[in-house]
């Protein structure tokens, strides 16, 4: 019988995971998995336990948020020859697996990740030697899709991003900086960046999606440089989240990279799919070409 570790958040969906763990098991063996169970503890836990037991089954499969994920696959990137990742997600934003095209139900979900899924070449950034799955982002509006309260978003729908993005400039002074990518180099002020790879950040669609390939060994990158006045900040904010069809600021500068390197004279802090990722003046990202393998629904 072959091996399954499954790694789960008790946390994750205001502890809705707990509640599915009978139904998710069950369907683990009946696909014919002997299933090792482990709730994790602390933040960090899922990388270790991937990075320490993994070498020892034939598939991992992670149950929670994309942050459960995103450790569960920095854990799998140390491992020499890595077992297939499967994702039950739980989260409250769950962009991977929107990317992913995964069932929102737990058990079906689970069908995929143990039975009728199959595994797919996925890239996986490194940002100053950290890994992430699907975005690294700096700047004004990065924690704008996550912390913006959910009965702004049940009103207002993507204007309420807009709306969040706005109020948090007052306290944004933009970052100086030179952006090198596969032999250019870009020097201005930014409000924000984005390097992803992935169909939905934040819980919207970015800018350019159509062109994403998960394992073509390039992200999009977005950056906003800084507007005139409140007007273009609008229009490019508008762009930003697919509210209009194009930036008539100018202020949104996008293109694809397998390599960059953002230089500034302070510190930058960076979000990790979601996480905090550091916080230097000298960052470098790199594109790490189908370094995973994940479990998607099978076409």
């Amino acid at each position: 019988m072959n091996q399954l570790l499954f790694i789960f958040n008790p946390t994750s969906g205001t502890g809705q995971v707990k509640g599915a763990l009978a139904p998710i098991l069950d369907v683990f063996t009946k696909a014919g998995w002997l299933t090792t169970s482990y709730p994790t503890q602390c933040k960090g836990d899922a990388a270790r336990t991937v990075r320490e037991l993994g070498p020892g089954f034939d598939r991992i499969v992670c149950a929670g948020g994309d942050g459960t994920l995103s450790e569960a696959a920095s854990g799998l990137t140390r491992l020499k020859d890595p077992p297939p990742l499967g994702y039950i997600p739980f989260g409250s934003t769950n962009d991977c697996a929107a990317t992913l095209k995964l069932p929102k139900k737990p058990r079906e979900a689970a069908l995929v990740a143990a039975g009728t899924g199959v595994p797919i070449p996925m890239d996986i950034g490194l940002l100053n030697g950290k890994p992430f799955v699907y975005v690294a982002a700096f700047g004004a509006f990065t924690k704008v899709a996550y912390d913006t309260p959910q009965d702004l978003k049940n009103t207002f729908g993507h204007l309420a991003y807009i709306i969040a993005g706005l109020a948090s400039l007052p306290t944004i002074v933009p970052y100086h900086m030179s952006v090198e990518h596969d032999g250019q180099t870009l020097e201005d002020d930014f409000y924000f960046g984005m390097v992803s790879n992935s169909y939905s950040v934040g819980g919207l669609k970015p800018p350019k999606a159509d062109r994403v390939v998960l394992d073509d060994g390039l992200f999009e990158v977005t950056l906003v440089k800084k507007p005139l006045g409140l007007t273009d900040l609008t229009d490019a904010l508008q762009a930003l989240v697919n509210l209009s069809p194009a930036d008539r600021s100018g202020s949104l500068v996008q293109f694809q990279a397998s390599r960059l390197t953002f230089t500034c004279d302070r510190p930058i802090p960076w979000t990790l799919d979601g996480e905090f990722g550091g916080n230097q003046t000298v960052n470098h990202v790199e594109n790490c070409q189908k370094a995973l393998q994940i479990i998607a629904p099978a076409e």
